[in-house]
């Protein structure tokens, strides 16, 4: 079967984007855990000076899928550069987190 075939036999998926979704979040931090079965990335905005930041959206993802990600993510980064040219990193120093509350048992 040519490959032109191939693709035309597998399903396609419709994909709504509301309004509100489309205007997206601005995020500068993204803090990442994961357990045996899932991967958590915590989206924030922080602002300069400010003592308080705020999570501004969860996702959480198997393995398989985190995997899947890092590798979309390397590859438009990695396209973005040819087309743009490299990505500067800038040293910043670390950030002190406080999740809130820490229980006790």
């Amino acid at each position: 079967m040519a490959e032109k075939d191939k693709n035309q036999n597998q399903k396609q998926i419709n994909i709504e984007l509301d309004e509100k979704m489309a205007e997206g979040i601005y995020s500068n931090l993204a803090i990442i855990n994961h357990s045996v079965s899932e991967f958590v990335v915590d989206f924030i905005s922080m602002m300069p000076g400010a003592p308080k930041a705020k999570v501004k959206s969860r996702i959480i993802l198997t393995p398989q899928h985190a995997k899947k990600f890092l590798k979309a993510l390397n590859d438009n980064v990695t396209r973005f550069e040819k087309a743009h040219g490299t990505i500067k990193d800038y040293e910043q120093p670390p950030i002190p987190l406080n999740f809130g509350p820490t229980g006790e048992a």
